[in-house]
């Protein structure tokens, strides 16, 4: 399977690396590269993760990364996994 990167995704991870980088360059660099090589394993088990909380839809899953959900959806008609966003992590209860 293809992973695509939407526009929304990586604007989103630019600002929290940017966030991150305020503090740290060498953490927002870290961040970056763990998420990116994390972010390369979805194919294997796309169905892995959890349905997303975000939308109603099987096919859109989170993936949780240090604090920050990630949201793809699995387009198994086109064999591509959609990054769809980045956000903070918010547990309410």
């Amino acid at each position: 399977m293809q992973i695509i990167k939407e526009e929304s995704f990586l604007l989103s991870l630019q600002n929290i690396m940017s966030f991150i980088a305020e503090d740290s360059i060498d953490r927002a660099l870290k961040f970056e590269i763990e998420l990116r090589e994390k972010l390369t394993t979805l194919d294997n088990f796309p169905y892995k993760f959890r349905q997303s909380i975000y939308f109603e839809n099987e096919d859109i899953r989170d993936y949780i990364f240090m604090g920050y959900v990630i949201p793809y959806f699995i387009d198994i008609s086109n064999d591509r996994i959609v990054i769809l966003n980045i956000v903070k992590y918010k547990n309410e209860i």
